[in-house]
């Protein structure tokens, strides 16, 4: 069995990821799937925890919702998350895999406060740990909350899982430019310096500044999440100087 490329990763899926092809609210299957993924990853000796995004049920700076505060907007977005967290708990213990979930706003009825060394205490004893409910605060992304809980963890990599067949970082949209350009890797400055879309440009910077590697898949390609950790080429790899190790 090949080794592990890393001994501990942060997984960033999407919201949207989570609810199949709809796109909204979520998807049984979907997330059968996802439980099934960080176990087999789980199986390789790595610990895992999971940021989740919450833009399955909550987009509410944009559309109809546009005109809300974005405070409340931002506190709303978190408790999606905190659903998500929720959902993908269970699917990952009705098959066998004991987690947490820790929320950065307290609501102890449900989840566990953030604690840092708790969560590390976890992992250790073969836990998943889902992080839930972002930094906690407004105007920040699950983007940057993965990447900040990345750090505190110690995590050796972030894994972000795309939607809707985007298979990595392209030079535009490859859904409305056929010939955009994938890239295998690119350097942190040069995404933010392109303007690509991949993570908002608080997450790119703050993984640079703390050299965590990023890699951006399609998270519904069957066994991609083992792929990486085993060191193949899939996604595109995000790191200073744009390197594939």
């Amino acid at each position: 069995m090949t080794s592990p490329r890393w001994k501990r990763i942060v997984f960033k899926p999407s919201g949207e990821a989570l609810a199949g092809a709809d796109g909204t609210g979520l998807d049984a299957v979907t997330l059968a799937l996802t439980a099934d993924e960080i176990i087999a990853v789980r199986s390789l000796g790595v610990d895992v925890a999971v940021v989740v995004g919450g833009g399955n049920f909550w987009r509410g700076r944009s559309g109809a919702m546009s005109g809300m505060d974005a405070t409340q907007s931002d506190h709303i977005g978190m408790l999606g998350t905190v659903m998500n967290a929720l959902a993908l708990q269970d699917a990952l213990e009705r098959a066998g895999q004991p987690t947490r979930v820790q929320s950065a706003i307290e609501m102890p009825r449900i989840a566990e406060p953030y604690i840092r060394r708790r969560a590390m205490r976890h992992l250790e004893k073969g836990r998943v740990v889902i992080f839930a409910a972002g930094t906690g605060n407004p105007f920040f992304t699950t983007d940057t909350a993965a990447a900040l809980r990345a750090a505190e963890i110690d995590a050796n990599a972030l894994l972000k899982g795309t939607h809707s067949g985007v298979d990595g970082v392209y030079s535009a949209d490859p859904r409305i430019v056929p010939d955009a350009k994938k890239y295998d890797s690119i350097d942190y400055m040069d995404v933010m310096n392109q303007d690509l879309k991949v993570m908002d440009s608080t997450a790119i910077a703050f993984c640079r500044d703390n050299d965590l590697p990023i890699v951006v898949f399609d998270m519904s390609t069957p066994g991609a999440l083992v792929s990486i950790i085993q060191g193949e080429r899939v996604g595109t790899v995000i790191n200073r100087g744009g390197i594939i190790d």
